[in-house]
Order: structure tokens, then C-alpha cells, then sequence
């Protein structure tokens, strides 16, 4: 399944100067900017068949935003597995429904991999939500809650994040939906998607600030979190 999101799409202006970021936004400041969402090609993978052909493409890149949605307990002790494992470029976002296909051995291998970076916020746990599914030795995460701080910046949501070094705010309204559903809406589709493009895009705005207007350089080294 593929769809076109063209809702919120906004030109991003890359290279902007690092003295233009806040090391921190309030909730009004945050209000008042503009809303955006991945506006790219959104591939869903939930046959067997789709698998090979998405896991291909993502093979072949070097940096992806990164993320994971797991259907919201509302009762105490009660929880689930992980239902969505995302993965974006700039310009294509796969969602893979591991809740209906589990997870594959060629994601895996990108999940392993040291030469594919991807980013994402509090990624620790959705490393170990699926490491319980397959196991495997994370390599090339690279946590933006701490690359950040290497800039000055002190809020860490990814909320705040895209506020501040992107400067647009993104909707979190469809986090607490049901990701186990039949069919996800388009809301939830267009949501998981931007969650893991807006982490690459944060990653690759940080790339091009300008050194001397930072206190230290970030070592964008590859790292895998522990496991």
C-alpha cells in the first residue's frame, strides 16, 4: 500500500545559522509556529510480498529517521507488543506492520548494520521492544536526546526538537490510537511517518550548523545503544 501526504508540507530551510536556534520553546512559542507532516511517499508494509522490495531500498541508504508505535494500555499492568516500525528518508517513509508480518531477517540486518545510521528520540526502548521479537545486536543508532546537548539545546521531545531546529511543530494527537487495527487510518499513517522523517531531518539540519557557533562539535560516530 503507498499514499501521497501533501497536508502540511512546508519548504525546510536548511543550513540556517545555529545562533537562530533556542536551547529551549515554551508551549505558546511552540503554538505559534507552523504545523508540518511528512509530505512524501508513504509505503505500508503488511504482506510478505512487500517486504523484500522495501528492505531493498532502505538497504541502500545511509541515514533514516527511526521510530516504533505499540498500541496504548489503558488498564494497569497491562501491555503489548510493539506494533509499527518505522523508517524514513527525506522523501520516502515505510511503516512496516510488524504486529501482521513480525520481524523480517532484512530488517534486522539494517537494524544491525553500522553503516546505516538512524536516529530517532528515547530509541533505547524501542530497541528493546523489538529485540524481544528477534534478537539482535544494535549497531549505527544514533539518540538525538543526547546528540542535542552538544549544541546547547535543553528540551529533548522530538516535539520540541523539530520546533527548535526545524521550526514547525508537528501533531502528536493520534499517539494514543488503536496500531493493532485492521486498517490504520490516515491520520495514524501520516503520524508514524512523520515521527521517524522528522528525526532525520533534525539529524540532517544538525549536520550543516556551522561549527564555530557551537561549544563543542558533536561526534556523530556510529554507536549502538546497549542492549
Amino acid at each position: 500500500m503507498v499514499i501521497l501526504a501533501e497536508k502540511y508540507k512546508i519548504e525546510l530551510n536548511y543550513g540556517q545559522e545555529c545562533n537562530k536556534m533556542k536551547k529551549c520553546i515554551s508551549n505558546d512559542e511552540l503554538a505559534e509556529l507552523p504545523l508540518s507532516s511528512f509530505a512524501g511517499v508513504i509505503h505500508v508494509v503488511e504482506q510478505p510480498e512487500n517486504i523484500d522490495k522495501a528492505v531493498e531500498y532502505l538497504s541502500r541508504q545511509t541515514i533514516l529517521g527511526f521510530d516504533t508505535e505499540t498500541r496504548p494500555a489503558f488498564k494497569k499492568g497491562q501491555t503489548y507488543p510493539v506494533s509499527l516500525l518505522q523508517l524514513s528518508t527525506s522523501d520516502e517513509a515505510f511503516l512496516f506492520r510488524i504486529n501482521k508480518i513480525g520481524l523480517p531477517d532484512g530488517l534486522v540486518k539494517i537494524l544491525a548494520s553500522p553503516k546505516i545510521l538512524k536516529m530517532g528520540v528515547a530509541i533505547r526502548d524501542d530497541i528493546k521492544i523489538l529485540q524481544r521479537i528477534v534478537p539482535f545486536k544494535p549497531a549505527g543508532f544514533i539518540e538525538l536526546q543526547e546528540l542535542v546537548k552538544d549544541y546547547g539545546i535543553e528540551n529533548f521531545s522530538l516535539k520540541k526538537l523539530s520546533a527548535i531546529v526545524l521550526g514547525f511543530r508537528i501533531s502528536k494527537s493520534a499517539r494514543l490510537t488503536n496500531w493493532d487495527a485492521q486498517e490504520l487510518t490516515e491520520q495514524q499513517l501520516i503520524y508514524g511517518a512523520t515521527d521517524a522523517w522528522v528525526s532525520c531531518e533534525i539529524y540532517k539540519q544538525l549536520l550543516v550548523t556551522p561549527i564555530e557557533t557551537v561549544l563543542c562539535v558533536p561526534e556523530i560516530a556510529e554507536s549502538a545503544p546497549e542492549e
